[in-house]
C-alpha cells in the first residue's frame, strides 16, 4: 500500500514542479501562447487534485498505527496545492489585467492617472464635507439665536400685556 502512496507522491512532486514552472512563465507570455499555457496549467492542477484524492484513498487503507505519518504528509500536500492554486489565480489576475489593458489601450501611466484623479476627488470630497459641517454649525447657531429672540419677544409681550392691564 505504501508503495502506491509513494509513487503517487513522486508523481505529485513532479507535477507540482511543472505547474510551478509554468505558473512563473504565464505573465511573461503573450497572446495565444499565454492562453495555451493557462489551459495547460488548469489541466495539470486538475491532475494534481486527482492525485491528492488517490493519495487520500491510499491513506485510508493504511493500518491505523502508521496512518499518522501519512496523514501529516497529506496535510502538507494539500497546503502546497492551495498555494499553487493561489499562485495560479494571481497569475490569471495579472493575465486578465494585461488583456484588459490591451483591449482598452491602457498603458502603465493610467494607474498613476487614476490614483491622481482619486486623490483629487478625495480632497474635493473633504472640502465639501468641511463646508457642509460649517453650514450645519451656522444653521444650529441661527436656530439658537432665533429661539432666544422668540423667548425675548415672548417676555416682552407678557410685559406689554401686564402694563396694558395696569393702565
Amino acid at each position: 500500500m505504501s508503495s502506491d502512496f509513494e509513487s503517487y507522491e513522486q508523481d505529485f512532486a513532479v507535477l507540482t514542479a511543472e505547474i510551478t514552472g509554468r505558473i512563473g512563465k504565464v505573465p511573461k507570455l503573450v497572446g495565444d501562447e499565454k492562453k495555451h499555457m493557462v489551459a495547460n496549467v488548469e489541466k495539470q492542477l486538475e491532475e494534481a487534485r486527482e492525485l491528492l484524492e488517490q493519495m487520500e484513498l491510499e491513506v485510508r487503507e493504511i493500518p491505523p498505527q502508521s496512518r499518522g505519518m501519512y496523514s501529516s504528509r497529506m496535510r502538507s500536500y494539500k497546503q502546497e496545492m492551495g498555494k499553487l492554486e493561489a499562485d495560479f489565480k494571481r497569475s490569471q489576475i495579472a493575465y486578465s489585467d494585461e488583456v484588459r489593458n490591451e483591449l482598452l489601450g491602457d498603458d502603465g501611466n493610467s494607474s498613476e492617472n487614476q490614483r491622481a484623479h482619486l486623490l483629487d476627488n478625495t480632497e474635493r470630497l473633504e472640502r465639501s464635507s468641511r463646508r457642509l459641517e460649517a453650514g450645519y454649525q451656522i444653521a444650529v447657531e441661527t436656530e439658537q439665536i432665533g429661539q432666544e429672540m422668540l423667548e425675548n419677544l415672548s417676555h416682552d409681550r407678557e410685559k406689554i400685556q401686564r402694563a396694558r392691564e395696569r393702565v
